[in-house]
């Protein structure tokens, strides 16, 4: 199982906002630097992001993007969800009509996948931005204390 590219950098970029906002607006240029994520794909990102309201874009000098909310309420999963991927283990659909077999019952181990799926989502449920942010900056202040 694996998530693609869309959805990790979605979820760095927003972690990215959380750790450096401030509550004012990143601009993609500097989040694109930070995280070495390219500047088109952010902004195709950031694109769905604002459409799902987990960011609000401001315009002009010291323009941006600002989190629409606190951090400790958009979850992971939001985020996820908000680029549009899906978090697949299972080889067939949720349809009953499908199949991973390419006949017209699942595989023996479907259950088994469709089990670690709802694990994976009821986690990226559990999960807020500002506990990703904290735990990213608990490991800079642990860094800074042991050099």
């Amino acid at each position: 199982m694996k998530l693609n590219t869309k959805s990790r950098y979605a979820v760095q970029a927003m972690v990215d906002i959380a750790c450096n906002g401030d509550n004012k607006p990143c601009s993609l240029s500097h989040i694109s630097i930070r995280q070495n994520i390219s500047l088109s794909y952010l902004e195709q990102i950031f694109n769905k992001l604002k459409k799902s309201k987990l960011v609000e874009s401001h315009r002009g000098p010291g323009g941006g993007y600002k989190l629409s909310k606190s951090s400790c309420d958009i979850k992971i999963a939001e985020i996820i969800n908000a680029v549009d991927e899906t978090i697949k283990a299972t080889g067939c659909g949720h349809d009953i009509n499908s199949s991973c077999t390419g006949k017209s019952e699942r595989c023996v181990t479907h259950h088994l996948w469709e089990d670690l799926e709802n694990l994976v989502d009821d986690y990226l449920h559990s999960v807020v931005l500002s506990d990703v942010a904290n735990k990213k900056n608990n490991n800079i202040l642990e860094i800074a204390i042991n050099e």
